[in-house]
């Protein structure tokens, strides 16, 4: 077994192992305050988080569990020294650097079949165990450390949605749903992603198969679909994946894009402080809100971008928004 490796692992080895991850980064401690800040925080993690509701699309709250900036800092090194040395599944798009949000659609275009499927409190449902067993495996970790690591990635002993290491976590612990479910899948034709809690299968089979199946190997994790949000959507319908129509080639749909022409046809014309000003029927619209707005609008842009890069349209519309917000202050003048 792989816990003999550090079976005459004594507590000096272990916490010589531990200061050699260099989890506390820049802090300058010593490594006996090292220590004492390690555990201090791994007991006592419900003290260094804040909590906010955030009202859902479909009703209800999500809960988010926000740490504190010295939790955050230590929970950021484990991220980048530890856990993303490990590889996540070929069928996992979503938080992984360089990986785009076209990623998740593009293997689905053109299929003739599209289901959908979502996992029930997908955050909720990692359990403290499950990120000691896969985020922080016994091969590699003395069991005090795993311990420890694992501690300060939890939340009253499951995965918090709102800490630096969830996102990657939760694709370590889905890796083996997600290899067994793409073998599965493979053998009958199948192509299948997931996105966060999103599963999208695409091709021709049997749905209620692959519903069961599903609903099997994620009930061995511990997780359940929320049917509420099956979706199945054959080609004479709009088939949609993470934002982008797949029916023929992925492209963002064409309400998305009829909207930002109108809104950036508004800011040219009046300017953005101006635009947001008869928008949201103010008068009191801050440098900071216009800027604001304006990013959010270059990141909707980005996406059209993603999609389809060549499009000289929004080419040129990234380009002029760019400009001005490089420019000082973040209004523009009307044209006309």
């Amino acid at each position: 077994m792989y816990y003999d490796i550090w079976k005459y692992c004594t507590k000096e080895q272990w916490t010589e192992f531990l200061l050699s991850l260099n989890i506390t980064g820049r802090l300058r401690l010593s490594d006996e305050q090292k220590l004492s800040l390690l555990y201090g925080l791994s007991n006592h993690t419900e003290e260094h988080y804040t909590s906010v509701r955030i009202p859902k699309s479909s009703g209800g709250f999500r809960v988010i569990r926000k740490p504190d900036s010295l939790l955050k800092y230590i929970q950021r090194q484990i991220l980048s020294r530890i856990l993303i040395q490990f590889p996540v599944s070929g069928c996992a798009r979503a938080y992984l650097r360089g990986v785009p949000l076209t990623a998740n659609a593009l293997p689905h275009t053109g299929k003739e079949k599209i289901l959908k499927l979502d996992i029930d409190d997908f955050f909720g449902n990692i359990t403290y165990i499950s990120v000691y067993q896969h985020a922080f495996p016994g091969t590699l970790f003395p069991p005090a450390v795993r311990t420890l690591l694992t501690g300060l990635c939890c939340y009253d002993s499951i995965l918090p949605q709102g800490a630096p290491t969830s996102p990657y976590i939760s694709n370590l612990v889905m890796v083996p749903f997600d290899e067994t479910m793409d073998q599965w899948c493979r053998k009958r034709g199948i192509t299948y992603t997931r996105y966060c809690d999103d599963m999208t299968f695409s091709g021709s089979f049997d749905t209620g198969e692959v519903i069961s199946k599903t609903r099997f190997w994620l009930r061995r994790l511990g997780f359940e679909l929320n049917d509420r949000k099956t979706r199945i959507i054959t080609q004479s319908g709009r088939q949609e994946v993470t934002g982008l129509t797949v029916n023929q080639k992925a492209q963002t749909p064409k309400f998305f894009r009829r909207s930002l022409r109108q809104e950036w046809y508004y800011i040219r014309k009046y300017g953005a402080a101006d635009h947001l000003r008869r928008r949201l029927h103010t008068e009191n619209i801050t440098e900071e809100e216009s800027r604001s707005y304006l990013l959010r609008l270059a990141g909707k842009i980005a996406y059209v971008l993603q999609a389809n890069p060549e499009n000289p349209e929004f080419r040129a519309m990234q380009s002029e928004l760019q400009a001005m917000l490089r420019a000082p202050g973040t209004d523009v003048s009307g044209s006309s």
